[in-house]
C-alpha cells in the first residue's frame, strides 16, 4: 500500500505485465555515531564469496524464471554474505545475505562494483535487478552491476507474517473504516497481522532496521574489494543511501539517490506528503485525459469531473464490491491501490483509463491484479515477502505509535490533501500501532561531511517521493556533499524516464567522475 512502499514503479514493472497478462484482452539519533562498527574476533569482511549461477527467484522473491544473460552472453551470479544478526555483537548469530551481480564488460577498465537498492524498503533486489538491466548496460561497461535482498527481504531471513490464502483476505477488507464496528476490525486485523509476523519471525524483528542494512552495506563493499561504496539508489533506496553516508562518509564513492525520500519527514508527515503527491499524480493524470477528447474513456469534460469519477466509483465500492478474477471481488481498498500503483509511472496511465472505465462497468480484474502487483502477488497466487518486510523495517525505524483517537484526530488535514487517498493514508498511520517492537527514530540522521558528492535526482511529478524530498536530502548531506538536480517530468523516478538529459548527467558522474551542476534542470 502507498502509505508504506515508495518503491520505486519500474522495478515491478515485469511483475505487473505478468499479472495483466493474465487479466487484459509507503530521527533524532539518526540510526548511530559515524563509523561505528562494532569489532570482534572474527573478520567477516574477509569473507569469500562462492558466487554460482542464479536460480530461480524464491517465492518471497516475487518467484518466476531464472535470469537470462545479458547481451554478449553475460551470465548472472548469485552467492550469500555472512553478516551479524547484531551488528553490536559480531561474534553472535549470523544471518545470510543473498547477492546478486553480472560481471562489467571491460574488466581492464573496471572502476569497481555498482550497488543497487531499488527501495520499498522489501524489495528484492536479486530479483529486481535483472529485470530492469537494459537501463543500466552503459554503466555495465566500467561497474560490476551487483545488488542484494536486505535483512528480512527475500532470500535473506525473510519476515512471514501470513500464508497466501490469509493475505488475499487481508488485503480485501476495509483499510478506511467509517463507524465504530468497522473501526474495532480495522485495529483487530492490524492486531492479528502483527502476532503473526511476531510468531514466525520474532528473532528477526529486532535486526531488520535500515541503519542494519547501511552496516551489510559496508561489509559488503569489502567483500566485494572495492575501497568505496559507489551506489545508485532509488526511492527508500536514499534515505538506505543517506543513512549510509551519514555512518561511512569516507567510504562513499559516486552515488545517485533518484526519487528522494525526505529525510526531515516522520512518518506522519511522509504519509501526509504521499497524500499530497498521489493527488498530484492523479490531477496530472485527469488533465491528461481531458485533453485528449474524445479519445478519453472516463467520464467528465474538466479533470474535477474526471476526479469526481474516481471518488464516486470508490464509493459504490464500499458498498458493493464487483467481480474480478475467479471467485476474487475488487473492493474499495483494493481499486485504491490499484490507482496508486498505476500511478507510480506514467506509462501506466493508460492501464489506468481502462481499470477504471471497467469498473464502473462491473468488471474490477485490472484495478485488482495492479492492486495485487502493489502486494507482491504473482498470477499463482504467491505472495512475495515485500509488504511483509516493508511493515517490519518501517517500524523498526519509526518511533511513532498512533492510536485510534490520534488517528481519527488527523483524517481531517489527510482529506483535505487527497479526496482520493486522504483516507487511505490516514488511516494507514496505525500501521505500526500493534507492532511488537520498539522503533529506533523519529526521521533519519543523513548528514555526512566529508563524503565524496552525491547526486541527488528531484521529479517534480513524483507521487510517492514528492518533489520537496531531494531538496531536504541535499541541504542535510551538507554543502558540497549533496548535488541537487531536477527533473520535469511524472511517475516515480527520473532515471531510465527516458530523459537523455538525466540519464547522460547519471552516467557521466558514475562512469567519469563529472558532478553535474548544483541546480541543473532536465526536462
Amino acid at each position: 500500500m502507498p502509505t508504506s512502499t515508495p518503491l520505486l514503479a519500474a522495478a515491478t514493472a515485469a511483475a505487473t505485465a505478468a499479472v495483466l497478462l493474465a487479466t487484459t484482452g509507503c530521527s533524532s539519533s539518526g540510526g548511530g555515531s559515524r563509523d561505528e562498527t562494532a569489532q570482534g574476533k572474527r573478520d567477516l569482511g574477509a569473507q569469500k564469496l562462492d558466487w554460482q549461477p542464479c536460480p530461480a527467484p524464491s517465492e518471497a522473491e516475487g518467484g518466476g524464471p531464472a535470469p537470462s544473460p545479458l547481451p554478449g552472453g553475460t551470465k548472472w551470479e548469485c552467492s550469500f554474505m555472512e553478516v551479524p544478526r547484531d551488528h553490536a555483537d559480531p561474534d553472535g548469530d549470523t544471518f545470510e545475505i543473498a547477492l546478486i551481480r553480472a560481471k562489467a564488460k571491460d574488466q581492464s577498465k573496471r572502476i569497481g562494483s555498482l550497488l543497487f537498492n531499488f527501495g520499498g524498503p522489501g524489495g528484492s533486489g536479486v530479483s529486481a535487478l535483472p529485470s530492469m538491466a537494459q537501463d543500466y548496460e552503459k554503466l555495465r561497461e566500467r561497474y560490476d552491476l551487483v545488488s542484494f535482498d536486505p535483512r528480512g527481504v527475500g532470500r535473506s531471513e525473510p519476515v512471514e507474517c501470513a500464508d497466501n490464502r490469509q493475505l488475499d483476505e487481508y488485503y480485501a477488507q476495509d483499510a478506511t473504516p467509517d463507524d465504530a464496528k468497522e473501526e474495532a476490525a480495522y485495529t483487530e486485523r492490524l492486531r492479528w497481522y502483527a502476532s503473526g509476523c511476531e510468531k514466525n519471525s520474532g528473532d528477526y524483528l529486532p535486526h531488520v532496521s535500515t541503519t542494519d542494512a547501511a552496516r551489510d552495506m559496508d561489509l559488503m563493499r569489502q567483500v566485494l574489494g572495492d575501497d568505496k561504496l559507489h551506489y545508485l539508489g532509488f526511492s527508500y533506496g536514499t534515505e538506505l543511501g543517506g543513512v549510509y553516508a551519514h555512518l561511512f562518509p569516507k567510504n562513499v564513492g559516486r552515488a545517485v539517490f533518484d526519487a528522494v525520500v525526505n529525510p526531515n519527514d516522520t512518518s506522519e508527515q511522509g504519509s501526509l506528503s504521499q497524500a499530497k503527491g498521489f493527488q498530484l499524480a492523479l490531477d496530472n493524470f485527469a488533465a491528461d485525459c481531458v485533453a485528449r477528447g474524445d479519445e478519453c474513456q472516463l467520464p467528465g469534460s474538466t479533470a474535477k469531473e474526471v476526479e469526481q469519477f474516481v471518488v464516486d466509483l470508490l464509493a459504490r465500492l464500499e458498498k458493493k464490491p464487483i467481480p474480478a478474477t475467479g471467485d476474487r471481488e475488487l473492493t474499495q481498498t483494493q481499486a485504491t491501490n490499484g490507482i496508486a500503483q498505476a500511478l507510480y509511472s506514467k506509462e501506466y496511465w493508460p492501464l489506468l483509463e481502462q481499470g477504471l472505465d471497467e469498473a464502473d462497468g462491473g468488471n474490477g480484474a485490472l484495478l485488482l491484479a495492479l492492486s495485487d502487483t502493489m502486494n507482491g502477488r504473482n498470477r499463482e497466487g504467491q505472495y512475495s515477502n515485500i509488504q511483509a518486510a516493508n511493515a517490519a523495517i518501517n517500524c523498526l525505524d519509526s518511533k511513532e505509535r498512533f492510536s485510534l483517537e490520534e488517528t481519527k484526530a488527523k483524517l481531517p488535514e489527510f482529506r483535505k490533501a487527497s479526496p482520493v487517498f486522504g483516507d487511505y493514508l490516514g488511516w494507514g498511520l496505525m500501521s505500526c500501532t500493534e507492532w511488537p517492537v520498539p522503533g529506533q527514530w523519529a526521521h533519519p540522521n543523513v548528514t555526512a561531511p566529508g563524503a565524496a558528492p552525491i547526486l541527488v535526482i528531484g521529479n517534480t511529478g513524483d507521487p510517492a517521493t514528492p518533489y520537496a524530498g531531494a531538496k531536504a536530502m541535499a541541504e542535510q548531506l551538507g554543502d558540497g556533499v549533496g548535488i541537487e538536480m531536477t527533473y520535469r517530468g511524472q511517475g516515480h523516478g527520473s532515471y531510465g524516464s527516458g530523459s537523455a538529459c538525466v540519464q547522460s548527467a547519471v552516467d557521466k558522474y558514475l562512469l567519469d567522475g563529472v558532478v553535474p551542476a548544483a541546480g541543473t534542470v532536465c526536462e
